[in-house]
């Protein structure tokens, strides 16, 4: 472990996950997460080393869940006294038009972040929460924001314009934003990095397959199109969340079949893509209820790989060329079904893989191309917590901060 670390933060509306970072080394010193915050039992899970501790414990807010978090660094290590901690970093889901790049907090910043959330109401109040929260606990050490939107935020106009009443779009921040950000830019340069290229030589497509998912379109290691939008509902289809829809079905359901709009808010984002299609949102349980013959899962598979397949397409005519597409996050990453049911007829396009490279979980950065295909395709494990440490790290040492600024004893015993 080298000299500093930085505790990495991510508070949902129930949840916290946390990491302690070295961003130089590149490595995790400790993780866990507190779940069920403001339930009868919440849950907490920390490991550090080879050492791993799970409790169940009422955990009635926020305050409570870090301050257990705390308490297990100091019970089970590393003790964050000793472990050099120069910067608290925190995950932000959406910066607006207001935040291009990471920024240390104060209560500025706070006020902006929570100002935005009507264009994230289920993450920017959580993640607000967790800011206030730690800065409290921990009030010595600078505190960092890292915004999901941020690599997205230079998107050509072409690109993050919709096509509506350009002073109604512009009176309510109406255009594409983009999520999923930090994962996007790592993955881009860890792939350059893996194929030994210079990131502005490479046209990039990078599809990030989780819960949610999004895609994104990379030239010269800058993002000129993504499918998210001015939400994380727009694009791809995701576990809950339905991705591109006629606008007009909005309508239609609220005209005909009287939901309000709290009903379509619900189908969209939490009763639709895989789960409304399929009845699971694990597409390890759709894979077994298509081998048991399910054909609305069969079903459910063929559409999502329908729409990767559009946005490849897409993205390489935006780009004009394809030079690497990478696959990353839990299902890009693990499902090698999905990756292969993706490429699958894509040879004219200069997309192969290599069904021996393909097969199996990857959990290092791997090329599973055939040798003659044009663009390289790349399995690489995306560590958004990894580029929020290091970013967090360059805004202090940036804005002249240091390990000296910050107090030890109220790192570890706040």
């Amino acid at each position: 472990m080298s000299t500093a670390t930085v505790l990495v933060v991510n508070s949902g509306s129930s949840s916290i996950k946390y990491q302690l970072v070295d961003p130089v080394v590149g490595t995790a010193v400790a993780s866990g997460i507190v779940e069920r915050i403001g339930e009868d039992s919440a849950t907490l899970k920390h490991t550090s080393g080879d050492t791993t501790v799970e409790r169940e414990q009422p955990i009635g807010d926020h305050g409570e869940g870090l301050r257990a978090v705390l308490g297990l660094f100091e019970e089970v290590g590393p003790d964050l006294t000793s472990a050099g901690v120069v910067a608290v970093g925190h995950r932000v889901v959406h910066g607006g038009s207001v935040f291009s790049t990471p920024v240390l907090v104060d209560d500025d910043v706070v006020a902006q972040i929570d100002a935005l959330s009507p264009l994230a109401p289920l993450h920017n109040p959580a993640n607000v929460t967790g800011i206030r929260v730690a800065r409290e606990l921990l009030p010595d050490v600078p505190h960092v924001v890292v915004f999901d939107t941020a690599f997205f935020h230079g998107l050509p106009p072409a690109s993050a314009t919709y096509a509506i009443d350009r002073d109604v779009a512009r009176e309510h921040g109406v255009r594409r934003y983009g999520f999923h950000g930090t994962s996007h830019h790592f993955v881009a340069h860890e792939a350059a990095r893996v194929l030994d290229r210079h990131v502005e030589d490479l046209a990039t497509i990078v599809l990030h397959l989780g819960n949610g998912a999004s895609a994104s379109a990379v030239l010269g290691g800058k993002a000129v199109d993504t499918s998210m939008g001015m939400t994380p509902l727009e694009g791809l289809v995701m576990g809950t969340r339905s991705g591109d829809l006629d606008p007009a079905v909005l309508i239609h359901l609220q005209r005909n079949a009287g939901m309000s709009v709290d009903d379509v808010d619900d189908l969209l984002n939490r009763r639709s893509g895989l789960k409304g299609l399929a009845g699971e949102n694990d597409l390890r349980a759709i894979h077994q209820l298509v081998a048991d013959g399910d054909e609305d899962a069969r079903v459910a598979l063929e559409v999502y790989a329908h729409r990767l397949k559009k946005y490849i397409g897409a993205y390489l005519a935006v780009l004009g060329r394809l030079d690497v597409l990478v696959f990353t996050a839990g299902v890009g990453e693990n499902d090698d079904e999905v990756r292969a049911a993706a490429c699958a007829g894509l040879e004219g396009l200069g997309i192969a893989l290599d069904p021996e490279r393909n097969a199996g979980r990857k959990k290092a950065p791997t090329i599973i191309s055939a040798d003659w295909s044009r663009t390289t395709v790349l399995v690489v494990p995306t560590n958004e917590e990894l580029a929020i440490a290091r970013q967090a790290l360059e805004v202090t040492e940036g804005a002249g901060l240091s390990r000296d600024d910050a107090d030890p004893a109220a790192v570890g015993h706040a």
